[in-house]
């Protein structure tokens, strides 16, 4: 199957298998998005879910983040992965976003990235989810799966050339849902150290790239 066919075969199936798919953080606001979304680096988004309740009820906008110490938050966030860093960039950014941006999250990706924390996964999370604009994160599932799955060639070796490569590919309309259709694949069948191939609607054809 050529590269065009796989992506057209793969993009068809959640279409109409998952036509509205969205992330599994919960969250309130576009500021709740980006700060869940800096928080789960390196970290289940069902821990960060159990940790934004009461982060969120004493810190729901900029505004009142702002105003907080790195210990106030931490002492709210002390389960996730690196609680100490993220402690600190959520205030800084929060900071930032009072001073720079009016207390509104800025949806310019340049902007976005100069936020403490906000590295370009997160920033395209926020634009897609939180925006509704054309954008692709790549976190290590999508990597993996499209390395897996042929969708990228191997000299893709960074998550900005599979990103450049999945954007060239996958129509602007659809790119948001893809991100998140790739995204589930490797959370729960396409997994790294055990996929679940016979659960796959795509064994028939994956290459099983770095399998």
């Amino acid at each position: 199957m050529t590269r065009k066919a796989r992506y057209e075969y793969i993009l068809e199936y959640y279409a109409e298998k998952m036509p509205h798919v969205s992330t599994e953080l919960n969250f309130g606001s576009v500021f709740q998005l980006l700060v869940a979304t800096v928080l789960s680096a390196q970290c289940t988004d069902k821990r960060i879910n159990q940790v934004t309740p009461d982060l969120f009820s004493r810190y729901p906008d900029a505004m009142s983040m702002s105003s907080a110490e790195p210990e106030d938050v931490l002492e709210l966030i002390a389960s996730v992965s690196y609680p100490n860093s993220k402690a600190r960039h959520l205030v800084d950014l929060s900071r930032m976003i009072v001073n720079d941006f009016g207390g509104e999250v800025p949806s310019d990706m340049s902007e976005l990235v100069k936020l403490p924390g906000v590295g370009r996964k997160t920033a395209n999370v926020v634009q897609a989810v939180g925006f509704g604009r054309s954008a692709i994160a790549v976190d290590t599932h999508v990597f993996r799966v499209s390395h897996r799955l042929g969708l990228v060639p191997s000299k893709d070796n960074t998550p900005l050339k599979v990103e450049l490569t999945l954007k060239k590919n996958i129509p602007a309309d659809v790119q948001a849902d893809a991100h998140h259709w790739l995204l589930l694949h490797g959370r729960y069948i396409c997994q790294s150290r055990k996929p679940k191939c016979s659960e796959c609607p795509f064994n028939s054809f994956c290459p099983k790239v770095g399998v």
